[in-house]
């Protein structure tokens, strides 16, 4: 696991850069629109004196935004590390603005217009994705907005009342802003967080695949391949003229080898399903289990109709077969397979060792569970894991569609040429 954690990990840290590398770049261009209304204000607003001083506060600011963008663009991760540091100086420029026309030029409307922009503050701020910092620039920009305004309350005559009302809608834009940094912080950690379940599932789904490949393998080298060895070396006593017991051993290897083989094959492709219907098919399933497992079973199947949900019972009574053959150590196991009314019900209950619901998830090492109860959710029905006294007991519960054919005919016993 250990060689597919660092490339997940690289995964998640480049997702998480990706976002935040976003917003640097939308706070970049909503800057650039700052700017713009700062130059659009002194040009079209002028104050009354010190005109001079405020068109190169805004020329200054314009140059300042050219630089961070360059930075922010070019600089790589330290960018998105300081681009928050620039939010002070967006501040700074309002702030000075404000009190440069409020203060000494009563009779402009400039500080009343500068004032406008500081609500543009905090979207520039919910651009970063740590809430903390977001509240760290949006407090200060709401202070300075109502000390902004009490320093040129007299200056514009404005009452009380109008003053406490605009900071309260710039207080609300500001906790605004914060809720969307934290919203925007937790989608990307979602975000993150899948990423890193996925190559998870990744590297386990490939580490099964291997398993089985090998325990296939392993199955055919000891059984099938074992017989067939054993039925050459028969067949060569028999050319040397051997007795009737050659020849028994001779059917009995071949026989075996064709049940094997048949067992093996019905695995990877299940042509009873086919030909004989689900029930047949579950029933051969269980068999090959409690000859690998060493349990006995029994097996109540009642399904009369051939339904889409077929394949997906099938393989889902597949993988909680051979988990109780390979995990469970069990003695006896009872699987049931019924349709009551429009659902299917697939239980599969063993007297052995017990499993941990917890462990069974893909945190626990597994992921042939887990991806069979996603399957069984995405058709609308459930997988429970419970244990039992003693052992464990799985339930399937799945809806029937409407497009199930009852009364087909279709036998649900034994495949008769099995």
């Amino acid at each position: 696991m250990s060689e597919s954690s660092a490339p997940t990990t690289q995964d998640v840290e480049t997702v998480a850069r990706d976002h935040a590398r976003r917003g640097v770049l939308l706070q970049v261009a909503l800057r650039w629109v700052l700017v713009a209304f700062v130059a659009l204000t002194v040009a079209f607003v002028p104050p009354a004196h010190d005109r001079v001083a405020c068109a190169l506060i805004a020329a200054g600011y314009a140059v300042f935004a050219l630089v961070v963008g360059r930075w922010s663009t070019h600089s790589g991760p330290r960018a998105l590390v300081w681009a928050w540091a620039a939010l002070f100086v967006d501040l700074a420029v309002l702030a000075a603005l404000t009190l440069l026309t409020g203060v000494r030029t009563p009779d402009s409307w400039t500080s009343d217009v500068v004032t406008t922009g500081f609500l543009l503050l905090p979207v520039l701020a919910a651009t970063q994705l740590r809430p903390r910092v977001c509240a760290a620039v949006v407090v200060p920009t709401t202070l300075v907005y109502m000390v902004a305004g009490i320093a040129t309350q007299d200056s514009n005559e404005e009452p009380w009342a109008s003053l406490l009302l605009r900071t309260a809608i710039a207080a609300g834009v500001a906790a605004g802003a914060v809720g969307l940094s934290r919203i925007q912080h937790s989608r990307v950690a979602t975000i993150g967080s899948l990423v890193r379940v996925r190559g998870d599932l990744l590297g386990r789904l490939g580490a099964l695949e291997e398993r089985e490949r090998t325990r296939i393998s392993e199955h055919l080298h000891d059984g099938a391949l074992q017989y067939v060895l054993a039925a050459r070396m028969d067949l060569e006593d028999a050319r040397e003229g051997g007795g009737p017991e050659v020849f028994d051993r001779l059917d009995h290897a071949l026989t075996e080898t064709t049940r094997l083989l048949r067992s093996t094959v019905a695995e990877l492709h299940p042509a009873v399903l086919d030909k004989a219907g689900l029930a047949a098919a579950v029933r051969e399933l269980a068999t090959a289990a409690a000859a690998r497992g060493g349990f006995a079973v029994d097996v109540e199947a009642d399904w009369p109709a051939r339904t889409p949900l077929d394949p997906l019972l099938h393989r889902t009574a597949r993988e909680l077969l051979a988990n109780v053959a390979e995990h469970a150590g069990a003695e006896t196991v009872h699987v049931t397979l019924e349709r009551v009314g429009g659902r299917a019900r697939l239980v599969v209950a063993d007297d052995g060792v017990g499993i941990d619901a917890a462990a069974a998830g893909p945190a626990g090492g597994h992921i042939g569970l887990p991806s069979h109860a996603v399957r069984i959710e995405a058709a609308g029905g459930r997988m429970t894991v419970a244990p039992g006294r003693p052992g464990t007991v799985v339930t399937v519960v799945l809806p029937v569609p409407p497009t199930a054919t009852p009364g087909s005919g279709h036998p649900t016993g034994p495949d008769p040429g099995a």
